[in-house]
C-alpha cells in the first residue's frame, strides 16, 4: 500500500518540481472563473475581533480554515461570518493540532502575544501576516526578523499604508525634487484614545465568562481581571502595549523609513508629561535624528502624541486653517512642504499653484502599485515572492526604529546611538525595556 503524503510535505514538492510541468489553466479544468483548490490558502487566524475581525475578511478570498481567539464575545462576527471554520481559544492548540491542514497565519492579537505566536507559525513553516507594530519589544523585533529570513515563506506587517498609492506617489514626488531636498518630517497624532498615564487599579472584578483571561496574558506577567486592561485599553499599559508610538507610527513613519532609506537614528530625545512605571505618558515629543545615508542629507523626524501639532508651515496660505486634521505628517524640504495623511494617504504640496503644476505634470510612476496588503501578502504566499512589508527587510526594521522612540521616553534621557546597529552607547537600558520575559509555556 502506498504511504500517504502529509499536504505540506505535497505542497512544497509541487513547489520545488514546478519548473518541471506546465501547469493546465483552471478555466480549461473548470470552466470560466473556476479556482481550483490547490489555488486557494487554507488560513488559519489568530485574533478575529476588532481588527483581527477586518484581517479575517480580508482574507475570505482564500479558505478561512480555523478561527482563534480568547474572547467569544468580541469574536462573535467572525465565528458567524465562517460557520465551516473550526474554533480554538489557544493558538498553541489550534496551530499544533492543524499543522497538517494550514498554510498561512494571521496573527491580530494584543501586542504583547505577536511574537510568540508569529514566532511558533514560523517554525511551523507557515506564511505569516501580523498586525502592526509587529512586535512589542525591539528583541522580539530582531528574532522574528532572522526566522522570517531562514523559513522561506512569505510575512507581511499590517500597515496597510505601505501598500497604497499615496505612500508610491510621496517618494516619486521627493525623488522627483518637488518640495526639493528634505531636512525635516514632522508627524502629529490625536493618540491616545485610550488611557495612559495612570497606576495600576486595585479593584476586584471577576473575569467575564466569554473571556478566558489566562489564555489572553499569554508571555505577560500574571496579574488579576481588570477592564482596565482588556479587551481594548491594553495599549497604555508597557506590559501589553507600546503606547501612541507604538499603535500609530509604524503607519506614520512608513513613508519616510522606505522613501528615504532612514535606517538606525544617531540620537532621539523625547520630552513627556509625567511619567509612570506602568503605562505610558499622556503627551509626548519624540525627536529622531538620523545621519546623511547615500545621497540624503541628515534629516530630523519628529513625533507628537496627545494632540500636540507641529508649526504652521512656511508655505501655507495665510487663508487655509492649520492643522488641517487631529492626524498628520508633513515634510519640510528647502523648497517647499508636502502634507499627508497618517498612512502617507492624501499627499498634497501644502503651496496649492506647485500642487497643481505636479498635477499638470506628475513624475513617472517609478514604483509598482498594489491591489492592497491583503492581496499583497496572498500572492506572495502562492508565487513565492516577497510582500511590501516583509518582517525581515522592511517591518522589523521599521518597528526596531519606531520603538527606540519608547526607549527614549522611559529612559527621560537623551540617547546617543551607533547608527550601524541600533545600540544605545550612552547609558544603560534596563533590559526588561528591551526583551520580555515570558511565563512558563509561552517563549521558544
Amino acid at each position: 500500500m502506498s504511504k500517504l503524503i502529509p499536504r505540506r510535505d505535497f505542497v512544497g514538492r509541487m513547489a520545488a518540481a514546478g519548473a518541471a510541468f506546465h501547469v493546465v489553466p483552471r478555466n480549461v479544468l473548470g470552466g470560466a472563473g473556476f479556482r481550483a483548490p490547490s489555488d486557494t490558502l487554507n488560513v488559519a487566524c489568530i485574533g478575529v475581533g476588532g481588527m483581527g475581525g477586518s484581517d479575517v475578511r480580508g482574507m475570505s478570498t482564500e479558505n478561512i480554515y480555523a478561527l482563534c481567539d480568547v474572547d467569544d464575545r468580541r469574536g462573535a462576527r467572525s465565528f458567524g461570518e465562517f460557520p465551516q471554520a473550526k474554533r480554538y481559544r489557544d493558538f498553541r492548540v489550534m496551530l499544533e493540532r492543524e499543522a497538517d491542514n494550514i498554510d498561512a497565519v494571521t496573527v491580530s492579537t494584543p501586542d504583547h502575544t505577536h511574537a510568540v505566536a508569529a514566532m511558533m507559525a514560523l517554525d511551523m513553516g507557515k506564511h505569516v501576516y501580523c498586525q502592526k507594530p509587529l512586535t512589542r519589544t525591539i528583541w522580539e523585533a530582531q528574532q522574528l526578523m532572522d526566522a522570517a529570513r531562514s523559513s522561506g515563506v512569505a510575512t507581511q506587517m499590517g500597515n496597510q499604508g505601505h501598500s497604497w498609492e499615496g505612500t508610491r506617489q510621496i517618494r516619486e514626488w521627493v525623488e522627483a525634487g518637488w518640495i526639493g531636498t528634505v531636512r525635516e518630517i514632522q508627524y502629529w497624532t490625536n493618540r491616545p484614545i485610550w488611557p495612559q498615564a495612570i497606576e495600576r487599579p486595585l479593584e476586584m472584578y471577576h473575569t467575564p465568562h466569554h473571556f478566558d483571561w489566562d489564555l489572553w496574558l499569554g508571555p505577560a506577567p500574571e496579574r488579576p481581571y481588570h477592564p482596565a486592561y482588556a479587551p481594548f485599553n491594553w495599549r497604555g499599559w508597557w506590559d501589553y502595549g507600546t503606547g501612541a508610538l507604538g499603535d500609530i507610527a509604524c503607519h506614520a513613519m512608513d513613508a519616510a523609513f522606505w522613501a528615504l532609506e532612514l535606517g538606525y537614528p544617531t540620537s532621539i530625545e523625547a520630552e513627556s508629561t509625567q511619567l509612570f512605571e506602568e503605562t505610558a505618558p499622556a503627551v509626548s515629543r519624540i525627536a529622531y535624528h538620523f545621519p546623511a545615508r547615500g545621497n540624503r542629507q541628515e534629516i530630523k523626524v519628529v513625533w507628537r502624541d496627545g494632540n500636540l501639532t507641529p508649526p504652521r508651515p512656511f508655505d501655507l496660505a495665510e487663508a487655509d486653517s492649520w492643522p488641517p486634521g487631529s492626524s498628520g505628517q508633513l515634510w519640510v524640504g528647502d523648497e517647499g512642504t508636502l502634507l499627508a495623511g497618517i498612512y502617507g494617504d492624501g499627499p498634497r504640496l501644502v503651496n496649492a499653484s506647485r500642487h497643481a503644476e505636479l498635477m499638470a505634470s506628475p513624475p513617472t510612476e517609478t514604483y509598482a502599485r498594489t491591489e492592497g496588503v491583503y492581496v499583497e501578502w496572498i500572492d506572495a504566499c502562492k508565487s513565492g515572492g516577497k510582500a511590501g512589508s516583509d518582517f525581515a527587510t522592511h517591518s522589523g526594521p521599521l518597528t526596531e526604529m519606531v520603538l527606540l522612540g519608547n526607549l527614549a521616553v522611559r529612559a527621560a534621557k537623551a540617547l546617543e546611538l551607533d547608527p550601524s546597529t541600533g545600540q544605545v552607547t550612552n547609558t544603560e537600558i534596563p533590559e526588561e525595556y528591551v526583551k520580555p520575559t515570558y511565563r512558563q509555556g509561552w517563549g521558544w
